[in-house]
């Protein structure tokens, strides 16, 4: 399903990539007022060094990092906004069995607006308690395991209860993307029917579902750490390109998984979630009767005898 609609993993890409040259353009102007004329910068060009960067920021000249946090928070949120915008589409897209137009695609974006930015609002309300619940309880358990003689139950409870958030956050995340793609596909305008039936069938499947997530999640991490090990491998300090091109199709890559998730809800939705549609046909038999005009018969042809055959 993903791989015949590639088109929206790069137009996605694309949209990305432009927000986050406009959200780094301030800091990039900003860090050239200190960079361009200071030596240290050959420091930063041909490797990282950690200290030329922290003595940049507490330079004068180099002023407040509000402005650029604030350009990258902005384009974020702007960010934000084109993917509640956009993926009503893919979704619509990927349900389609045909190449959806360019028209039903933002059709499918401007009737559920609206009914995303609800859907997101509730999940990252949701998302936001459970998490803060949870790594609560996980300071508390690492606390506690501080103080008992096993030097290593820290460090089993600490990635213990990590894996443990990240299967619960799993579950919320196939929660809600279910709930987008009924919303979409379903038309439904009551999102908190949506949500609820979502509900339900993530509990349902939830073997299946969470199997799928989790796997797709490993294909990310994998692809991730290649990139990593790539660029620090083959990729000069002082190759700029080189770092740019590595950096991007990691990113480009990284998109592919996140799409493959919500293909994994659509087809759940598709095989599961849709409403059968009973149709009654009613049949009416109609006798048609067909007269039967008896033909005339002709009269058989006697023949005549002669009278003398006869008197014979």
């Amino acid at each position: 399903m993903v791989g015949r609609n590639k088109r929206y993993i790069v137009w996605f890409y694309v949209l990305n990539l432009f927000l986050g040259l406009f959200g780094t353009i301030a800091f990039f102007t900003q860090a050239g007022t200190v960079l361009d004329h200071s030596l240290l910068a050959d420091r930063l060009v041909h490797g990282f060094d950690v200290g030329v960067l922290a003595e940049m920021f507490v330079r004068p000249e180099f002023g407040s990092t509000s402005t650029s946090q604030a350009a990258g928070a902005f384009f974020a949120v702007i960010f934000f906004v084109a993917t509640a915008l956009f993926l009503p589409g893919v979704l619509q897209g990927y349900a389609s069995t045909y190449r959806l137009p360019r028209e039903d695609f933002f059709r499918a974006c401007g009737r559920n607006l609206w009914r995303f930015i609800r859907v997101m609002i509730v999940a990252g309300i949701v998302m936001g308690i459970v998490a803060g619940v949870l790594f609560g309880i996980r300071g508390a358990l690492e606390k506690v395991a501080d103080e008992s003689t096993n030097e290593l139950l820290p460090v089993y409870v600490s990635f213990g209860s990590l894996f443990l958030i990240f299967l619960v956050m799993s579950v919320l995340r196939i929660w809600f993307d279910l709930a987008q793609a009924d919303v979409v596909l379903s038309d439904q305008r009551a999102v908190r029917k949506s949500i609820g039936a979502a509900l339900r069938h993530t509990w349902r499947g939830m073997g299946r579902l969470l199997a799928s997530y989790v796997a797709v999640t490993i294909f990310a991490a994998i692809v991730l750490v290649a990139g990593i090990w790539v660029w620090m491998k083959f990729v000069p300090p002082a190759s700029v390109i080189g770092a740019f091109f590595v950096s991007q199709l990691t990113l480009l890559l990284l998109l592919i998984p996140r799409f493959w998730q919500r293909g994994v809800a659509v087809t759940y939705y598709l095989q599961n979630m849709v409403q059968p549609i009973a149709m009654v046909e009613s049949f009416t038999s109609v006798a048609v009767v067909t007269p039967v005009v008896a033909e005339p018969t002709a009269a058989p042809v006697i023949p005549s005898v002669p009278p003398e055959t006869q008197a014979s």
